[in-house]
This record gives C-alpha cells, sequence and structure tokens, in this order.
C-alpha cells in the first residue's frame, strides 16, 4: 500500500503541471456548463409549468423584458431571451457573447398589479403543510409584497441583465481554479520555507494537507468577495441606467426585505433560522456569508440617489 502511495506521489510529482492545468480546467468546465448551456440546464431547472406544459411568457413581461434590453443598450437582443419561471423575483444564467447567449426567468408574481394580485392569488402556496390564507393578515401582508411596480420590475431584470452581460457568471466560475492552483503554490512555498522538499514523507504530507485548508480558506473568502462585488455591481449598473430603475431598486428590495420578515413569521422556528428580524437570510458564520446583505444592497442604492449618481 505504502509502495503504491510512493509511485503515486512520484507521478504525480512528475508530471504536476499537466495535472494541475487538468484539474483547474476541469473545475471550471464544471462551474462553467450550465451558463454554456442554460436552455438545456438552467431553463429546464427554473421553467414553470401548468398542467403538465411549459408556462409561456405573457406579452406583456415580453414587452418589459425588451424595454430593459433597450434601457441596457443591449446591441444585440438575440443574445438574450426570457421565460416564465416559477419563485417570486427574477433569475438568469447563461454568457451573452457564446452560442447559447443568456436566459432570464420571470416570475408569474411580475404579471400582478396592485388592482390585479391575479398572479398571486391564484397560486397556493404551502407553508409548514398548511396553504396561505390570502385574505388573512399575514397573506395580505405577503401578497403585497409579491406585488411590484412597473419601475421595480424593471430594476430586477436589469439587475440580471447586468450581471450576465459583465461576465459576472465567467468571474464566478474562475474563483475555484484559481484557489486550486493556489493549493499548489502553497504548497511549493512551505516546504521551500521549511526545506521539505527532500524531507520524509509524513512531513511532506501533513504540509500538503495544510496547503489544502488554505486553498479551501482562500476559496471561502474569495467567492463571497468576488460575489459580493458582482452583485453590488450589477445594481448600482441597473440604478445608474435614470432614477425611475433606482427608485425601483429601491421598492424592489423594501418588498424582499417585506416578503423575508412575513416568511419569517409564518414558517415558524425554521423562518428564524433562515430569515433575520432585519429580513436579511441566513445562515452566516466567520468564514462565509453566503448572502450579500438586502439592506446593504438598498443602502447602496440610497446613496447613489442621495448623492444624485443618476
Amino acid at each position: 500500500m505504502a509502495s503504491q502511495f510512493l509511485k503515486f506521489s512520484v507521478l504525480l510529482q512528475k508530471y504536476r503541471t499537466p495535472v494541475l492545468i487538468a484539474s483547474c480546467s476541469g473545475v471550471f468546465a464544471a462551474n462553467m456548463f450550465y451558463h454554456v448551456f442554460p436552455d438545456m440546464s438552467y431553463r429546464q431547472l427554473y421553467q414553470a409549468w401548468y398542467k403538465g406544459q411549459p408556462v409561456t411568457l405573457s406579452e406583456k413581461l415580453d414587452n418589459v423584458f425588451q424595454q430593459v434590453l433597450k434601457d441596457c443598450k443591449i446591441s444585440s437582443t438575440k443574445n438574450f431571451s426570457a421565460f416564465a419561471s416559477f419563485g417570486f423575483h427574477p433569475i438568469g444564467a447563461g454568457v451573452p457573447w457564446l452560442p447559447a447567449g443568456a436566459q432570464i426567468g420571470i416570475p408569474a408574481n411580475f404579471n400582478s398589479t396592485a388592482d390585479d394580485p391575479s398572479g398571486i392569488t391564484n397560486r397556493t402556496i404551502f407553508i409548514n403543510g398548511k396553504a396561505v390564507e390570502w385574505d388573512s393578515d399575514a397573506g395580505t401582508a405577503l401578497k403585497e409584497a409579491l406585488v411590484f411596480s412597473l419601475e421595480a420590475q424593471k430594476f430586477a431584470i436589469a439587475r440580471d441583465v447586468s450581471r450576465l452581460q459583465s461576465g459576472g457568471p465567467v468571474m464566478n466560475g474562475v474563483v475555484a481554479p484559481f484557489c486550486l492552483g493556489g493549493v499548489w503554490v502553497y504548497s511549493v512555498v512551505l516546504k521551500q520555507v521549511f526545506g521539505l522538499h527532500a524531507g520524509p514523507a509524513l512531513f511532506r504530507g501533513a504540509v500538503n494537507v495544510l496547503a489544502l485548508g488554505l486553498g479551501a480558506v482562500s476559496y471561502l473568502l474569495t467567492s463571497d468577495s468576488v460575489n459580493q462585488w458582482i452583485e453590488y455591481n450589477s445594481d448600482r449598473r441597473a440604478a445608474g441606467l435614470s432614477r425611475d430603475y433606482a427608485k425601483g431598486g429601491l421598492e424592489f428590495y423594501d418588498k424582499i426585505l417585506s416578503r423575508n420578515k412575513t416568511l419569517r413569521s409564518l414558517m415558524g422556528k425554521k423562518g428564524e433560522e433562515m430569515y433575520a428580524p432585519s429580513g436579511n437570510l441566513f445562515p452566516s458564520h466567520l468564514l462565509q456569508l453566503k448572502h450579500t446583505p438586502y439592506t446593504s444592497r438598498r443602502e447602496g442604492i440610497l446613496t447613489m440617489l442621495r448623492e444624485e449618481k443618476v
């Protein structure tokens, strides 16, 4: 067993550069797969269905989507397509400059207005095994949180368009292979510092484990930093289109925070574990903040309005 491990280590050391390149390329390809083929992966996962048939995006929302693309100055609108998705706010995937383009999912509640909330009330939402009663106080609060003005809808769509157009998926996809390469760098540097290149296999193995741990920590911190920068940048780009978009952004995040507070109340103990009293998402821990705080994103847009940057 030890002999086989030693042979493997020698082989890995001999071909470490090709192995490293192949590993990093494989990780990057895995991260980018559903962005390269969004119609076969992402869209199939988030497509809204009704009675066994895919829901078609309404003409109203398609017109809103086309207007957002125009406002974002997208030169070739063929690179972006929209579909009816489930959920309560837009989602998107893809790389616009690749052949498959980008896909934006727009939820049914964007068809609703304050005067006609049928896109919400005609759906049955179960929380803790019980259907939400739309006429109850909590149901009314949730319904109001799911109705967005046209300006808020346009901001929400523009936010995803900006994220995809600026290469957000590619930047996210690069993090893991970059940190994987960092593991090799950590290993080489630590062995050089402690003079272990020709040292005992046990010590070299311990250094490799330490390098792997440093790489994991680097990935967690870098991934969060990159993701938060992308999200803040997308907000700035969307809100910067006009004051109406910025005001729509404030409303959008106000409604999301209100929705999360209502869900926290409706879901009981599970809701308290998922949502903070402010409406931000849990969980968070020392090494990783999984979600960019909605309160911070709202504050960023509010600052833009106060400083008249839009």
